[in-house]
């Protein structure tokens, strides 16, 4: 299931997961959604 939620980030943050998505893209050749690297990151931090 999908929610879709509106969330404020500080500017470091958005910066950091910005540099990561551009970095996914570089290596895909696929596009690489920040929706997608936010539900990674806490996937990988939640556990």
């Amino acid at each position: 299931m999908v929610n879709r939620v509106t969330i404020i980030l500080d500017d470091d943050n958005d910066k950091k997961l910005r540099l990561r998505q551009a970095k996914l893209i570089r290596e895909s050749s696929k596009s690489v959604s920040f929706s997608r690297v936010i539900n990674d990151i806490l996937r990988k931090h939640l556990k």
